[in-house]
């Protein structure tokens, strides 16, 4: 079952992007005992596929998701893996 945090990234990047296909691992529990993950922020991977990534370089689509989650990487997102691709791409 999803924590809130998980449910919470991907109700935002569901809104920013209207993915064709969205996942979302909540890699935390490997990374306890880790500094970041004892000040409470959680480690994810995000693989996501929307045309709205069509005719951006991977650092603007990195940058769109962050922008989507900005107050999340402030404290409950400590690393986010992104791999964002397009319809095409996928």
């Amino acid at each position: 079952m999803p924590d809130n945090r998980t449910t919470t990234i991907r109700t935002r990047l569901e809104q920013a992007f209207k993915p064709l296909a969205l996942e979302i691992i909540d890699e935390s529990a490997k990374h306890a005992g880790h500094a970041g993950a004892a000040g409470g922020g959680g480690h994810y991977i995000v693989n996501i596929v929307s045309a709205a990534f069509t005719d951006k370089s991977p650092i603007q689509r990195h940058r769109l998701v962050y922008d989507a989650l900005d107050d999340m990487m402030q404290s409950e997102i400590h690393a986010l893996s992104i791999q964002a691709r397009t319809p095409e791409e996928n």
